[in-house]
């Protein structure tokens, strides 16, 4: 199986008639993903060769039956076409837009958490790639199979790279889930781990963290908690000087909170083996699955 796209996913890209987002809607659709739509307002009745363009999301809905969302405007314009996409009654929306003001994203963050229907990937991630069924974002898919293992990850750069490190020993992927480094996501390493112990298909779970925040902390409880799955983990920055942003603008150490040692340390407390490298990952990943 797989979480979040399929081959019932039904896409709609805000943002298609702009540059980047012509390129990568185009990209889904040659690797399978059905591109159903696009908005861009006042380019109603254009297409991006044959798909049809719409002014808003509840056009777009209405007429073509999207049922996932793919947001690649500008950041000033970002906030507001999520939301229109989650009131055109859109469940799946993956936002790939970088630097989204805070404040949009915490009116965003709010808004959302009133309708626990809906599912925000993003900001500032890669997206979301089902191997062999759907991708929906920038991830080069051309490294991936369909397998069993599950991968999420703050950082695109690292989703890459570890996807890439299990598929050359010969790994496969359930979903590969990459939930954006920005201080507001839309969804945590707790919500899409979660789906991997729920998908009967993905036997190891990776999660790649990095400095900042509490979230592989907070995750690293879950996982003790409720996960009975093996997981892989890996954080970045485990020589970041504090109270310098590394990349993402949540991967910032303040004060003793943050560090990739006490995020390691809260995983490996949880039994979760931690890796120091993303080749090390493949490598206990091998040991995990007895390969």
């Amino acid at each position: 199986m797989s979480v979040i796209v399929d081959k019932e996913t039904r896409l709609c890209v805000s943002g298609i008639t702009g540059r980047e987002g012509t390129f990568h809607a185009l990209n889904n659709k040659r690797y399978g993903t059905q591109l159903v739509s696009g908005v861009t307002p006042g380019k109603e009745g254009q297409d991006v060769e044959g798909t049809p363009v719409f002014h808003t999301f509840h056009k777009a809905v209405a007429e073509t039956g999207a049922n996932t969302a793919m947001i690649f405007v500008p950041p000033r314009f970002a906030a507001d076409s999520i939301l229109e996409a989650e009131d055109a009654g859109i469940a799946t929306i993956i936002a790939i837009t970088e630097g989204i003001p805070a404040h949009d994203e915490l009116r965003v963050y709010n808004h959302l958490a009133r309708n626990p229907g809906v599912r925000l990937i993003g900001p500032n991630c890669p997206g979301v790639l089902s191997p062999g069924k759907a991708n929906v974002g920038i991830i080069p898919a051309a490294f991936f199979e369909e397998g069993n293992v599950g991968v999420v990850s703050r950082s695109g750069t690292l989703t890459y790279q570890i996807g890439n490190e299990l598929a050359q020993k010969g790994f496969g992927n359930s979903s590969i889930v990459g939930i954006g480094g920005d201080p507001v996501p839309g969804s945590s390493f707790i919500d899409i781990v979660a789906l991997f112990e729920a998908d009967p298909e993905t036997e190891l779970i990776v999660m790649s963290g990095e400095i900042g925040g509490s979230a592989e902390e907070e995750a690293a409880e879950y996982i003790g908690a409720h996960v009975t799955k093996p997981v892989v983990g890996y954080i970045a920055g485990f020589t970041a000087p504090p109270g310098k942003t590394m990349g993402h603008a949540g991967a910032i150490v303040s004060g003793s909170s943050g560090g990739a040692e006490a995020k390691a340390a809260a995983l490996e407390a949880q039994g979760v083996r931690v890796a120091r490298t993303p080749t090390e990952v493949s490598q206990i990943a091998m040991e995990l699955l007895g390969r």
